[in-house]
């Protein structure tokens, strides 16, 4: 079979999550399925941009958004989660530390 890349970008010019990173990522992504927060995920590489979105229903709008862009990364961080409304919930250098921004949502008081 024979590829050919849609448009001018190529995958040297894409920003992609690598293995480690969506390990990371599916982690909370699996947890928040298992708490019935979550049911469907999409992932989009671009030439400045890696998205992880999150839906409620694959249907919906992303409820969250999990960024990679690494123009940002000697600045304020390469990652960011950012909510359904297009606010920046939380951005930094660690991945990890910025997805505690979600993992925020499994912790439940109880009764």
């Amino acid at each position: 079979m024979h590829f050919q890349p849609a448009g001018p970008t190529s995958f040297a010019e894409t920003v992609a999550f690598d293995r480690r990173e969506l390990g990371v990522i599916l982690g909370v992504y699996g947890r928040m399925v298992a708490a019935g927060e979550w049911r469907d995920y999409g992932i989009s590489h671009l030439s400045d941009v890696a998205v992880f979105s999150v839906f409620r229903r694959s249907a919906e709008q992303p409820l969250y958004r999990i960024e990679k862009r690494p123009k940002l990364a000697r600045a304020q961080g390469q990652y960011a989660v950012i909510g359904m409304d297009g606010r920046v919930l939380k951005r930094g250098h660690d991945l990890r530390t910025v997805l505690r921004v979600l993992e925020r949502k499994l912790i439940r008081a109880v009764d």
